[in-house]
């Protein structure tokens, strides 16, 4: 299958720019899960393209010079009948834009994608894992499901980089994916970065909060109830309100089953909670706080967690896959049990409750950061996977990139 995409793979004729597409349910993340990737690919001479569900951050997208193709049907409700139309359009785009590398992200793009690039003979499919979205303790339909899913997925793809070595080593215990590789994760380590007194002072002043006792709780993600927002919630009334604050960032997503009920965030804005809604300055808000939690009940790598850390936070977080590969339970931070608001509380109580121990693991989290979250690290594993597998297959790959 040659064409625009391929013009410098097999075959004779100059070398062209290489079509590298990345395929997503939705635009934001290609925003803020994949910007670093495209933007090295492009910086590399590749036509980068972003394929997903058309929403608000295309026009970013294409200022940044990644051309965005809409796929129209794609969708995060549970809707099978929608993913086979996806599945479909995908095919057509596939043909008509003729990629050189498909690289597919996200639960149910991750399937279909790689499926469709196999079909469609994309010379190169790749697979990022965000995370399994079964784990070993979810019921055994689910895990038979998603697992078997992922089996045959995994036979379509040339290379499967997985970011959590949780889900790494289950993959390859019960043989689902024979090429996966560990990919980590990571975050721009410039953008966070520990902010000084005057940048608190300024972010706290901004949000209302001239008290410079009162701990600042800080939490970032979606308003649905996987995150653990309710649990959190609950937690913040066991302590104090004349001394402790809880901030959140994050968007309503009302597509989501699990979306938090318009009355649960009306009562919590009642019991004096800020909350930002999406805001694009988030390193400037991590400033403000004196203590970040994590309340979900699954993750793959949490981003946000990252962040904090590299913003120089001591973390609350569950104690479950992702969240660990961010705290080191006593170095950076404390793990609690899942859905235990108890527990919640006593650990944000702990930590607030002694500003040296605070400061300790806020300087271990970013040394943590810098050990393992670094995106330009990540970034290159990615291109390097790229041209693995080209040479493997004979295939030139006419860009430059991270070495």
């Amino acid at each position: 299958m040659a064409g625009r995409g391929q013009a410098g793979g097999v075959g004779s004729g100059p070398p062209g720019p290489v079509t590298i597409a990345h395929l997503t349910t939705t635009d934001i993340s290609l925003r803020f899960l994949l910007l670093a990737q495209l933007r090295a690919l492009r910086d590399g001479g590749a036509d980068v393209v972003g394929i997903s569900a058309p929403g608000p951050w295309v026009a970013e997208l294409e200022r940044e010079g990644i051309r965005h193709v809409p796929l129209g049907s794609s969708t995060r409700a549970m809707d099978p009948l929608a993913d086979l139309r996806a599945a479909r359009e995908l095919w057509h785009i596939v043909g008509r834009e003729r990629p050189t590398v498909l690289h597919v992200h996200n639960p149910k793009p991750g399937v279909y994608g790689r499926v469709v690039g196999r079909l469609a003979r994309v010379p190169i499919v790749v697979h990022t894992l965000h995370g399994l979205y079964a784990t070993e303790t979810d019921p055994w339909f689910k895990r038979a499901v998603v697992y078997g899913l992922e089996a045959i997925a995994a036979r379509c793809s040339d290379a499967e980089l997985v970011q959590n070595p949780e889900d790494l080593a289950l993959l390859r215990r019960r043989h689902l994916s024979p090429r996966a590789r560990l990919l980590g994760n990571g975050v721009d380590l410039e953008r966070f970065t520990p902010r000084d007194a005057e940048a608190r002072r300024s972010a706290r002043a901004a949000l209302g909060i001239a008290d410079d006792d009162t701990v600042v709780v800080g939490s970032v993600g979606r308003l649905v109830a996987e995150k653990g927002f309710p649990e959190l919630f609950e937690a913040m009334t066991r302590l104090d309100p004349a001394r402790y604050g809880l901030v959140v960032v994050g968007g309503a997503d009302p597509s989501k089953a699990d979306a938090l009920d318009p009355a649960v965030v009306a009562r919590a804005e009642a019991a004096g909670v800020r909350l930002l809604g999406h805001r694009d300055d988030v390193e400037e808000l991590y400033a403000a706080m004196d203590v970040f939690v994590l309340a979900s009940h699954r993750e793959g790598y949490p981003r946000a967690a990252m962040e904090a850390a590299a913003s120089g936070l001591p973390l609350v977080v569950t104690d479950i896959r992702g969240c660990r590969q961010v705290v080191d339970e006593g170095r950076n931070g404390l793990l609690v049990p899942v859905r235990d608001p108890a527990a919640l509380a006593a650990a944000i109580a702990g930590l607030g409750d002694d500003p040296d121990r605070r400061a300790a693991m806020g300087r271990a989290s970013r040394a943590l950061a810098c050990e393992r979250f670094d995106e330009g690290a990540v970034v290159s594993i990615v291109v390097d996977t790229y041209r693995e597998v080209a040479a493997a297959k004979g295939i030139t790959l006419p860009f430059t990139g991270p070495a």
